[in-house]
Formats: structure tokens, C-alpha cells, sequence
């Protein structure tokens, strides 16, 4: 049985109001660079958890080895900034800076040998977003990882 605790602080983070347009279920599209021949579906939900203290990402896709994961977003007051807590099926666990500047959503991590980053860009209808990420195995060189179009269900 859960126990209501702490239902005064379950109110909107003023911090992530910029992340309001990602709000929804979107079905996935795209390309995988390990797999270039395949074409990727999947679905994605942002979600707002505790009341909007902090937004919630699910995502999945189709196709087997791509791993299904949650995503928590929230704001440090103190340092000005965004981070997201990342995990999925395999148990991989990471944490990534996350940056909004306008219709483009940024997350990042640096980590020696395997640093890795995410732009999202809301499209002008706010009902498709694109989404691109790259990884760096060498701290300098960087691939494009995972193409992925979204579009908002209705």
C-alpha cells in the first residue's frame, strides 16, 4: 500500500516548462547505423510524473536489440541546468546534461570512449519532431548512431 507523502511538491517544475511541446505519444520512424537496411518503428511518451516536478520519457522500438528504456528529466536550481537519469532492458544506466534552446532539445554525455549526444527538434507544426543522434568512441570523431522521425498521435 503507498502511503501519499509530499503531495504539496507534486506541481510543475517552472524549470522544464520549455520541454512542454514533447507532452504526448508519438509512433516512431528511422534508421539505426548498426542496421542501416532496417527501417525502425517504435513509439515514444513524455510524460509529466509527480505533477510535473519532473518529465518522463518511454520509448521503445520494434525491433529486437534496440533496447526499451525510461528517461527522467529534471532541473538543479542551483547550477542553472538540466540532467537526465537514462536506463533500459540491459540495465545500462547513464546520466546526460540536457540543454533547450527554442524548438531544439539537446542531451549529452562525455565519457571517455563512448560519449554520446541527442538533438531533437520540434518541428513547426509541434506535431513532428526529428531526431538524430551520434556517438564519439574516440573523444574527437563522431557518427551518426540512430535517425529517428516522430510523429504525434492524435
Amino acid at each position: 500500500m503507498s502511503v501519499p507523502l509530499a503531495s504539496e511538491a507534486k506541481i510543475p517544475n517552472p524549470h522544464l516548462a520549455a520541454l512542454a511541446p514533447l507532452i504526448g505519444v508519438w509512433t516512431t520512424v528511422g534508421r539505426h547505423a548498426m542496421i542501416p537496411d532496417v527501417t525502425l518503428h517504435g513509439r515514444t511518451a513524455f510524460e509529466w510524473h509527480e505533477g510535473g516536478a519532473f518529465l518522463c520519457m518511454r520509448t521503445e522500438i520494434d525491433e529486437p536489440g534496440i533496447p526499451s528504456a525510461i528517461a527522467i528529466i529534471g532541473s538543479d536550481d542551483g547550477a542553472n541546468a538540466l540532467t537526465m537519469l537514462y536506463f533500459d532492458e540491459r540495465t545500462v544506466a547513464r546520466r546526460f546534461d540536457v540543454a533547450v534552446d527554442g524548438a531544439t532539445v539537446r542531451w549529452a554525455r562525455t565519457a571517455p570512449g563512448f560519449a554520446q549526444r541527442f538533438v531533437l527538434t520540434i518541428g513547426p507544426d509541434g506535431d513532428t519532431l526529428r531526431g538524430v543522434s551520434a556517438l564519439s568512441r574516440d573523444d574527437a570523431t563522431w557518427e551518426q548512431d540512430l535517425e529517428l522521425r516522430y510523429t504525434r498521435l492524435a
